[in-house]
């Protein structure tokens, strides 16, 4: 099944946004023409903000490709990444004693540099499989290539040396079959498209190939600092932005939601509570989106509860209007999803 959204509100930390701006910097597109495209303030991108809204990292992604005229910028992205894009985690997998713990590190710690996916990792026969679960469904093919790309060079950095080539399935066409030795180049080998899930399979012995010049003494302190973040991100997360999603989860089922019927629930003025979600990164669109999907994917789990009467408890008053908007969430639409 499509995944879950990621917990609100999405974010991108400033230093993820790096290698975009140098991708495109590289293909004569300045940050200025991607803040124009994106209809940006002026300087929104240059000096690097402390984050940005994930939905406006992954608009950039595709208006750099669109920009640059470049059909591969997501893997162009991903060869840029470097020690200080992921971050403090990127210090914390310096740190680490072996590729294991940095995959261990990266499941707790990748929410420190951005909300756009979460990973996985299993182990079975001898083989390791590393699942990326996007949060913005197999369309998105830029951000999938940017994210494997950064994994390999980034590996490959941490290695110091060149990493046999994981067996690679993404869940995006591939683009152009004519234009895709690209991804040998940056990948090491061609992956497959079309696949249910974003998977880098390997053996497992990797996972015991040690990092060379790891300083495994900063761990701990490293580690620290890490979970007081994380307790920081966790603070702010249930601010207003789980305030208003969790006043749009009591009222979807008795009609349709607005701004100004949750501002007065809450005791705010529109304008304020817009003021709010702004600062925490949020509109109110975006989450009210996110609770309908969430509640979407649990009413579809229920048999005895039709597409009418899902998206009636959703707030929406004909079914085309769900079976549209859940398609633009999951990539197919409700039935296809329930099946």
């Amino acid at each position: 099944m499509p995944s879950t959204p990621a917990d609100l509100p999405r974010r991108v930390a400033g230093s993820y946004l790096q290698p975009l701006l140098e991708a495109a910097a590289a293909r004569g597109v300045t940050a200025a023409a991607l803040e124009r495209a994106a209809g940006m303030a002026p300087g929104a991108l240059q000096p690097l903000p402390d984050s940005l809204h994930a939905d406006d990292y992954v608009r950039l992604l595709d208006l750099g490709a669109e920009l640059a005229a470049d059909p591969h910028f997501g893997l162009h992205v991903g060869e840029r990444v470097k020690l200080g894009t992921y971050s403090v985690y990127g210090l914390i997998l310096l740190s680490c004693r072996d590729f294991g713990q940095a995959f261990e590190q990266t499941m707790r710690y990748e929410q420190l540099a951005h909300d756009l996916g979460r990973s996985t990792l299993t182990v079975a026969d001898g083989v390791a499989h590393y699942t990326w679960h996007s949060n913005y469904g197999p369309a998105q093919r830029h951000l999938a290539d940017s994210v494997f790309a950064g994994i390999r060079v980034f590996g490959n950095w941490l290695a110091g040396l060149t990493l046999p080539a994981a067996q690679l399935a993404l869940m995006h066409d591939g683009g152009a079959a004519e234009a895709r030795d690209e991804y040998v180049r940056v990948l090491g080998a061609m992956p497959s498209f079309g696949a249910p899930a974003n998977v880098a399979s390997f053996d497992a012995a990797l996972l015991a190939f040690p990092v060379p010049n790891a300083d495994v003494s900063l761990y701990p302190v490293l580690q620290q600092h890490a979970e007081q973040l994380l307790r920081q991100r966790a603070q702010t997360d249930n601010s207003i932005a789980q305030q208003v999603h969790a006043a749009i989860v009591r009222n979807l089922a008795h009609g349709q939601v607005r701004l100004a019927s949750i501002a007065e629930e809450l005791k705010l003025s529109p304008r304020t509570l817009q003021r709010k979600l702004s600062e925490a990164g949020a509109t109110f669109q975006q989450i009210l989106d996110q609770a309908r999907f969430a509640l979407a994917k649990d009413y579809l789990r229920q048999p005895e509860l039709s597409l009418v009467d899902i998206a009636f408890l959703l707030g929406y008053q004909e079914q085309s209007a769900f079976n549209h908007a859940f398609k633009e969430w999951a990539g197919v639409n409700p039935g296809a999803y329930r099946s």
